[in-house]
């Protein structure tokens, strides 16, 4: 794929998490960041109205280059159990410029197809300079019930992102949380005597 300008580097963040509790974690727990750091499109033009032909034209490269990257790191799409994604803008930037090359169909449609998944991607938006911590929340990709799957990828980029530059990322875990024992949205729902498949209904 053809890639963009404004791209300055892109960032691998791999953790694998052996023993947690003082118990061993099994299977070990790999989790996995991958994000780009960008100039800013809109940097230095002012309030811009129409914001879709920046983001009609970055967010599907950095959607498509982020997701190869995340998958090879991982093996395979099918070793993805959890993911997210998440995006800083710089300090000089608008929330809505880092926002907007996330919150697209464009961006994150690469990532859902290549894992294969039913649920939304969960995320942050957030500002902040150089060396502030990206978080990315993460859940099960088919069942946004499921709590064992309920994690976040968390790293930070020394230099980035610059106050004219904005930070998109892609998380994902390759399992569960180790040792995970406070059950899921749909027994709590029960417990409270919900309809699991209409939680605003109580059952008669």
């Amino acid at each position: 794929m053809t890639m963009i300008p404004e791209l300055r580097k892109i960032i691998t963040y791999d953790e694998d998490i052996h023993r947690e509790g003082e118990k061993l974690a099994e299977p070990i727990l790999r989790m996995i960041g991958v994000a780009a750091v960008v100039k800013n499109p809109w940097a230095g033009k002012g309030f811009v109205e129409n914001l879709a032909p920046e983001i009609q034209r970055i967010a599907p490269v950095l959607g498509e280059t982020l997701t190869n990257r995340l998958i090879s790191l991982a093996g395979s799409g099918d070793k993805i159990e959890a993911y997210g994604k998440a995006c800083i803008a710089g300090t000089d930037c608008e929330l809505e410029h880092a926002s907007g090359l996330i919150h697209t169909l464009q961006y994150g449609n690469f990532y859902r197809e290549a894992v294969g998944a039913k649920s939304y991607l969960g995320f942050t938006n957030t500002r902040g300079p150089a060396n502030t911590q990206i978080q990315i929340p993460l859940m099960d990709k088919h069942d946004t019930g499921r709590r064992s799957h309920y994690l976040t990828v968390q790293f930070s980029i020394h230099d980035a992102p610059a106050a004219d530059e904005v930070v998109v990322a892609l998380g994902a875990a390759t399992s569960g949380r180790p040792h995970h024992r406070i059950g899921d949205r749909y027994s709590d729902l029960a417990a409270l005597g919900r309809d699991v498949n209409n939680p605003a209904n109580v059952k008669s």
